[in-house]
């Protein structure tokens, strides 16, 4: 597992009877307890500039795809900081081969958080109180698909 929220390893194309469908990436939890998935806030994933909303992104925690809806309602499956989540859009034809820029937030609510701070959390903008090991953050990489 790398540093870096974003991993290098996972980020590929996903193909389904020979043809391409979409794309995935692979993310880590920075935080050392881990979550419950109605703890988790996804924010917009942006490729090359174009936007992904939460709405078009599963997730896959512990083998099983979750929309942000469904991760929202789900108090009873936790994501451990020792396990990545796999990001999934469907993307007919995916992405191209070459280097790709990426960017990702996602918030995470904790139960000693203030309200007040937990509401102001928005995982498409920086935070104002910097707070990269509770996932409060913008994230960006450039990788590779050959």
């Amino acid at each position: 597992m790398e540093k870096q929220v974003i991993q290098s390893t996972g980020f590929r194309n996903i193909k389904e009877d020979g043809k391409v469908v979409g794309f995935q990436l692979k993310i880590r939890l920075p935080y050392y307890r881990g979550v419950f998935l109605s703890q988790i806030k996804p924010g917009n994933l942006v490729i090359d500039g174009e936007t992904y909303t939460k709405d078009q992104v599963l997730w896959r925690v512990n083998g099983e795809d979750y929309t942000a809806e469904e991760m929202r309602a789900d108090w009873k499956n936790h994501w451990h900081p020792m396990e990545l989540a796999t990001l999934i859009v469907k993307k007919e034809g995916g992405l191209s081969q070459g280097y790709h820029d990426i960017e990702y937030g996602y918030c995470c609510t904790h139960s000693y958080m203030p309200p007040d701070l937990e509401n102001m959390a928005d995982p498409t903008r920086p935070e104002i109180v910097f707070m990269p090991e509770m996932g409060h953050n913008i994230h960006t990489r450039r990788l590779l698909i050959v």
